[in-house]
């Protein structure tokens, strides 16, 4: 079964959720949740995102929460968009270990990932946080290049603030998105890139450690996690999805199509690999930083 016009009937759901359609109705009958809609034929129909919501109650409940408590958190996470990528991912996936890095060493992990992944995947979807408009400037014409082979590309940074209108040609889908930052956005002190696809993806943010006045741009520390596990990317793309269709309602179809996806389960092997790497990079940051860094 897949998705039809008028949304995900109750056995996809279950299927991309692994939750029995028997359960869902039951959930429905109790707590009024999720909530259908019907379609043709008086059958059950769900939106996209309630995919993303019945994993959130699945997350929540595995903390040991009652199944209401569960639904009621969740529902109410949903109203408001995740504000940051990098605490969102923390409280989702505990695993994952934090690094401070200076932004060198961040720059060429960001470089790194937008290479690979998007040398390799076919049609990713690609969100990046460069906090101010003056650092994506130094990116654009490399995202230019990433947004023409892309399903969507979507960056956000202060764009109003500096004279920018932040609204990209919404009709052109070869262009970059520019979502512009409240003044008191979280990703206004986070860098984050996400690299979602089905073949190859991979995501690194981080939040940059305050008190740093007077230190070199390429000496500014950030406390950093990264992953190429597909259920941690797909996290952080939702979290990304969620605060580009706050910002840009129109693009929201586009959006819910990608945040809707399953993602598949990381083997053993890319955990092993991962934890190697992340290894690798705290032993390169401790190098002597070059002249202007």
């Amino acid at each position: 079964m897949t998705e039809a016009n008028d949304g995900l009937s109750i056995g996809e759901l279950a299927r991309r959720t692994s939750v029995p359609a028997a359960t869902l109705r039951s959930w429905e009958d109790r707590y009024g949740f999720p909530r259908p809609h019907r379609g043709e034929g008086g059958h059950r129909r769900y939106r996209p995102e309630d995919t993303g919501l019945v994993e959130a109650v699945l997350r929540l409940r595995a903390t040991g929460i009652s199944l209401a408590a569960a639904i009621g958190q969740a529902t109410a996470q949903v109203a408001q968009p995740e504000p940051s990528v990098f605490a969102g991912l923390r409280r989702r996936h505990p695993e994952l270990i934090p690094q401070v890095l200076r932004k060198t060493t961040l720059l060429a992990m960001t470089r790194a990932i937008e290479d690979e992944c998007c040398a390799l995947a076919e049609r990713p979807a690609l969100f990046a946080s460069f906090q101010q408009g003056r650092y994506y400037g130094q990116s654009e014409k490399r995202w230019n290049e990433l947004a023409r082979t892309a399903e969507l590309a979507v960056v956000f940074a202060d764009f109003a603030d500096r004279g920018g209108s932040g609204s990209a040609d919404l009709t052109n889908p070869a262009a970059p998105v520019m979502v512009p930052l409240a003044p008191d956005a979280a990703l206004r002190r986070e860098w984050a890139l996400v690299c979602d696809a089905p073949d190859h993806c991979a995501c690194v943010t981080g939040w940059e450690l305050p008190g740093q006045q007077g230190t070199t741009d390429g000496g500014r520390r950030f406390e950093v996690i990264w992953s190429a596990d597909p259920q941690v990317v797909r996290a952080a793309a939702r979290i990304c999805v969620g605060l580009a269709r706050s910002a840009r309602p129109s693009l929201a179809p586009r959006l819910d199509a990608l945040a809707s996806q399953p993602a598949l389960a990381a083997s053993g092997d890319l955990r092993r690999a991962t934890g190697l790497l992340t290894r690798m990079t705290a032993y390169l940051d401790r190098r002597p930083p070059e002249p202007g860094d």
